[in-house]
């Protein structure tokens, strides 16, 4: 008598029956899954949950958050000793800038840790982010139109200065801020534009310092050279700068050797920074290049304008006319 068939649920065998072979049951479900768009290796498990939640990076790079200072109770201690130090070497040299260092020292404390807790709003808006460079921008007029004159910033005519000392600044970062936006190098974004735009205007501030005061110096030694220039008939322009170029361009050293040394000698804040926010030592670098280069035309440019607005009797006082 015939064995009446058995519908079983799916998934059990009766006793006896032989089993399904293992690779035709693995055979129907990578079919299935073949269907849905996806086939798995035979010899790995479908989903890997411990894979999913590992997290990934890129060969080379740094996970995000990683620094090179430790944030703890050595720290504020360290500073104070260095600041100690500073001051110490300060006094004892005979140079009389102990004061200056300490009070750098605690200006650039507060000056950070205010900063911090503002960039962490500002850098969300476009706009904020764009007042910002101009905060920047005004204070760095503001510092240069002092060290360039040698006057206090409450001395009469401040206001004529630091708008005059604003224009080598201005002129300096803004062509190089515009080309590397408009260039789509740099996002139009908050968090990119005020690094940039900060690391720029500060290098057209130093060199705008620099370049003014080395011009006060050399023109105050060799004033009788710019008056018998003058005597020979040469305009103001002409007769101060014989004198003020070769001076001028001393003030480019700084950013000359800086970009002649990097990565030999020092390795900058961007290449630092990039990779401590997790990318490669290869964007590191072409972010540090696009920095330096920036800055030498920008530094350039900010020196070419205060040379030509001393030469015009504009930026400093008692240039002989």
């Amino acid at each position: 008598m015939a064995a009446a068939a058995l519908h079983l649920p799916h998934g059990l065998r009766a006793a006896g029956a032989p089993a399904e072979p293992v690779g035709a049951a693995r055979g129907g479900r990578r079919r299935r899954l073949r269907v849905r768009g996806r086939v798995p290796d035979p010899g790995r498990p479908a989903v890997r949950p411990d894979r999913r939640a590992r997290p990934r990076h890129r060969a080379g790079s740094v996970p995000v958050g990683s620094s090179v200072v430790h944030l703890g109770p050595g720290l504020p201690v360290v500073l104070g000793l260095l600041t100690l130090l500073a001051a110490g070497a300060g006094r004892l040299s005979g140079l009389e800038q102990d004061r200056p260092v300490v009070v750098a020292a605690l200006r650039a404390t507060v000056q950070l840790a205010a900063v911090s807790t503002v960039l962490v709003v500002v850098v969300r808006s476009l706009p904020l982010s764009v007042g910002f460079v101009l905060l920047m921008v005004t204070i760095a007029a503001v510092t240069a139109a002092g060290r360039a004159t040698g006057l206090p910033v409450r001395a009469p005519g401040a206001a004529r200065r630091v708008t005059t000392a604003a224009v080598p600044v201005v002129a300096g970062a803004t062509p190089v801020v515009a080309l590397v936006l408009a260039s789509g190098t740099v996002p139009l974004r908050g968090a990119a534009v005020i690094p940039v735009a900060g690391i720029l205007v500060g290098g057209a501030m130093t060199a705008t310092s620099l370049a003014g005061r080395r011009l006060r110096e050399e023109l105050a030694g060799r004033r009788g050279e710019v008056e018998a220039a003058l005597a020979l008939g040469l305009v103001q322009r002409d007769a101060v700068l014989e004198v003020a170029r070769p001076a001028a361009a001393t003030a480019l050293v700084p950013g000359l050797d800086q970009t002649r040394t990097v990565g030999l000698v020092t390795l900058p804040g961007a290449f630092v920074g990039v990779l401590l926010g997790g990318g490669s030592p290869l964007e590191a670098g072409a972010a540090q290049l696009l920095v330096l280069v920036g800055l030498l035309a920008t530094q350039v440019t900010a020196v070419w304008t205060a040379t030509e607005l001393v030469a015009r009797g504009r930026l400093l006082t008692g240039v002989p006319r």
